[in-house]
């Protein structure tokens, strides 16, 4: 065989059921899926391949899987910090998007961050806000793969000025998107249960199922939002969901901190998978996810970032390291959450969270080419023990040096390739002085 893309010289991080890692590794690549993941003989010649990359000694492994942020907000980074939440979106980030959301602003924001999460790792991406049809045809040019939601809220949004039209929009949405990009998955985001109406969670919900697409809602996430919703509801707001009849496998819950044991029962007798972004709630002090133990009660956690806004990078890399050591210190149990387990969070569970398991988040032949190469030549690379370990705690997105998706090349040598950041970046910075 002749592959289309021959990757060599490294050690593969398969980060599959049986977390394999393979020194030397090879792998092959044709027709955009992996053809072989196996070990080479320094001494076997390699086989042909119209392309080949030269790993040098780095570490291959799957691309990482952000699953939860809001790719325009990158246009307001760092523009309202160090602010209770409430106030932070209702005086901050709401006004900002009425006044500078629009189909212009969103392909740009939506282009630099998909920017930022390739050239640091991140190849699958799921992302929820308005005006998404835009979004979805700025990310189809960057060659990343993602799940990309209408938002819902029932107030006046950006792209949806009358809100009893808030699910009408996302289910036009879903069916525009539905098998007309290999790479984009459509789905529904409902923005959160006191921003949304029980009436618009059930249409919301049951226009995903209708559509057999993933339903994202932020959840339980701070302190405020419990209180309110168990005033309001007489529940939790897992509780509140839960009777609504909103929790199920294609529920991805985002934040949930605030939750209870019984809580964590309801979420995983429904096998809904739960998005953490334990630096986007270390910022806006929002509380710390008892990750743990619903880990422990079977439930799939996969790694957010949330938007630029409140983190205020993508890189899933510095994520992964805070994720781990946050949960440490919070357990004051250093054995919790070990290297292997994080690295999961990021690429396998990130891809079962979002439906995508038989197609991405591990290297196994037969699944798409979805993979990253970690370079270990910079000095805080060396010496290198055990490679879930510096891929958690030492690496970060800057060492990463090659990037393919569906087996296409997308970032060469640091190189982005899809698209021409210089003109991006300049773009940016004349937006932002608009914003300022």
């Amino acid at each position: 065989m002749t592959y289309d893309l021959l990757i060599h010289g490294g050690t593969i991080v398969t980060v599959d059921k049986d977390q394999r890692v393979i020194a030397n590794g090879l792998v092959g690549v044709k027709d955009g899926r992996l053809a072989c993941v196996r070990p080479h003989l320094a001494s076997a010649p390699l086989p042909d391949a119209a392309e080949t990359i030269d790993a040098r000694g780095g570490l291959i492994l799957p691309g990482l899987v952000n699953t939860h942020t809001h790719l325009p907000m990158t246009l307001f980074r760092g523009l309202a910090d160090d602010l209770p939440l409430m106030t932070w979106l209702n005086e901050h980030i709401f006004p900002a998007e009425g006044a500078h959301i629009n189909p212009e602003t969103v392909k740009l924001g939506a282009q630099l961050a998909c920017a930022e999460m390739l050239l640091s790792g991140t190849t699958c991406v799921c992302d929820g806000y308005f005006h998404e049809d835009d979004i979805a045809a700025a990310v189809a040019e960057t060659g990343m793969r993602a799940v990309l939601a209408q938002g819902v809220i029932d107030f006046p949004a950006p792209g949806v000025p009358d809100p009893a039209q808030n699910v009408a929009t996302a289910r036009d949405f879903t069916a525009r998107w539905r098998d007309r990009h290999p790479l984009i998955t459509p789905s529904i985001f409902c923005h959160s249960p006191y921003t949304c109406s029980a009436a618009t969670l059930e249409k919301a919900k049951q226009t995903a199922r209708d559509a057999g697409v993933l339903f994202q809602i932020h959840a339980a996430e701070t302190e405020f939002e419990k209180n309110q919703t168990l005033k309001e509801h007489g529940a939790t707001p897992i509780g509140y969901l839960h009777r609504l009849g909103l929790l199920d496998e294609a529920t991805l819950l985002v934040h949930a901190v605030w939750l209870t044991e019984q809580d964590i029962d309801l979420i995983a007798a429904a096998k809904s998978p739960v998005s953490h972004n334990p630096q986007s709630n270390m910022k806006l002090g929002a509380g710390i996810a008892p990750v743990p133990a619903l880990l422990q009660a079977g439930i799939t956690v996969s790694l957010g970032t949330d938007g630029c806004a409140s983190n205020n990078n993508l890189d899933l890399f510095e994520e992964m390291d805070m994720a781990a050591k946050l949960h440490k210190i919070a357990t004051e149990d250093p054995t919790v959450l070990d290297a292997e387990t994080t690295l999961g969070l990021a690429t396998r569970n990130g891809a079962r969270a979002l439906g995508l398991h038989q197609t991405t988040g591990s290297l196994a032949e037969g699944k798409a080419a979805d993979l990253i190469i970690v370079s270990t030549r910079p000095a805080h690379m060396r010496p290198l023990y055990h490679p879930a370990s510096h891929l958690v705690y030492t690496a970060n997105g800057a060492d990463v040096s090659d990037v393919v998706v569906a087996g296409k090349v997308v970032v060469r040598n640091r190189e982005l390739l899809t698209l021409d950041l210089e003109s991006l970046l300049q773009r940016a910075t004349a937006m932002g002085k608009t914003i300022a």
